[in-house]
C-alpha cells in the first residue's frame, strides 16, 4: 500500500460503467458534475474508457461496452482488495459466484468480477499503478456505494466473510462498517472521529464502507451509488435539461436532502446534498 493511499482492504475504492454511446454519457455526466473527462485507451485500442477528475483528481471512469455484450447502464462498485485470486476463493466458498475471474489490466491492477448470493454484481481491484478514486465525498463525486439486498441478514453472511463487513445502524437505515477503516481515516487525519462526534454523526460512522437496504421482491438485487451535490433541487432540474430522468424528486432525509435520478441511458443513481440541520 502506498503511503497516501486512502483505501485499505474491503473499502470500495472505484466506480465506472459501460456504455454503448460512451461519448453520450460523458456528455450528460460532465454536464451534471463539472467532470473534465480524458481518453485513457492508447490510440487503435477498440474501445474507450474516459476517465473523469474533479482538479485533476479520478473520480470515476466511463467506458465502452465489451463488443458482442449489451450495454449495461449500471454503476460499477469495485472493491480494494489485496489479493484478487484469493478474493475469488473467499467468495466461492461464502455462497457467491464468480462472474469473471481475475486478470491483469495492463499495470494498473488486477480485476475481477462477482455475484453475491442474491445475484448482486460487483468487483474486486487489486492496486497496482491506478489506486482508485481520489476524489470522493465532495459534489461531483462519490459518497456511498449503496445496496439493494432481499436478504439482509445473507447479506451480512456473505459480505462479513469476504470483506469482514459488520452492519450498523445509521439514521434510520443501515450501513457496513469496518473497525480499522476508522482507525485508518484517524491516522491520515487525526481528529476526524472527534470532530465527527462532536457534529452528532452516528455510532461508528467514521468506519463505514457502503450503505445498505432490504428491497422487496420484484426487483433485482443490486449495488447502486450516491454521489455527492451541493443542491440535490438544482442536480435534478439539471439532470433533465441533460436529458435525464427524476425518479425521486428531492426529499429531506437524516443529515441531507437526496433524489434518485436516471441518465438518458436509464442508469440510476442517487444525488444527495449534506444538510447538517436535517440531522
Amino acid at each position: 500500500m502506498a503511503e497516501q493511499d486512502r483505501y485499505i482492504p474491503g473499502v470500495p475504492c472505484w466506480l465506472d460503467t459501460n456504455r454503448a454511446d460512451p461519448e453520450a454519457a460523458v456528455a450528460f455526466y460532465r454536464g451534471l458534475f463539472g467532470w473534465d473527462v480524458e481518453d485513457v485507451m492508447p490510440p487503435g485500442a477498440p474501445g474507450h474508457y474516459y476517465t473523469a477528475r474533479l482538479g485533476g483528481r479520478d473520480v470515476a471512469a466511463i467506458g465502452s461496452a465489451p463488443e458482442g455484450a449489451p450495454s449495461d447502464p449500471s454503476w460499477h462498485t469495485y472493491v480494494w482488495v489485496e489479493d484478487a485470486d484469493a478474493t475469488a476463493k473467499l467468495v466461492e466458498a461464502a455462497g457467491g459466484s464468480v462472474l469473471m475471474e481475475p486478470s491483469d489490466v495492463g499495470d494498473a491492477g488486477r480485476m475481477a468480477a462477482f455475484a453475491d448470493p442474491d445475484g448482486a454484481a460487483f468487483f474486486a481491484w487489486q492496486a497496482r499503478r491506478h489506486r482508485g478514486a481520489l476524489a470522493v465525498n465532495e459534489p461531483g463525486s462519490v459518497n456511498f456505494n449503496d445496496l439493494s439486498t432481499h436478504d439482509l441478514e445473507a447479506a451480512d453472511r456473505f459480505y462479513g466473510a469476504v470483506f469482514g463487513w459488520e452492519r450498523i445502524p445509521v439514521g434510520d437505515g443501515f450501513a457496513w462498517a469496518i473497525p480499522a477503516y476508522g482507525d485508518f481515516l484517524e491516522e491520515r487525519g487525526p481528529g476526524r472521529r472527534q470532530a465527527m462526534e462532536d457534529a452528532g454523526a452516528p455510532d461508528r460512522f467514521s468506519e463505514v464502507v457502503a450503505t445498505v437496504r432490504e428491497i422487496a421482491e420484484g426487483t433485482a438485487s443490486h449495488w447502486g451509488v450516491t454521489f455527492a451535490v451541493a443542491d440535490a433541487d438544482a442536480t435534478a432540474a439539471r439532470a433533465v435539461e441533460l436529458g435525464g430522468q427524476v425518479i425521486s424528486p428531492p426529499a429531506d432525509a437524516p443529515w441531507m436532502r437526496a433524489t434518485v435520478l436516471a441518465d438518458p441511458d436509464g442508469g440510476r443513481f442517487t444525488a444527495s446534498q449534506f444538510v447538517p440541520e436535517n440531522r
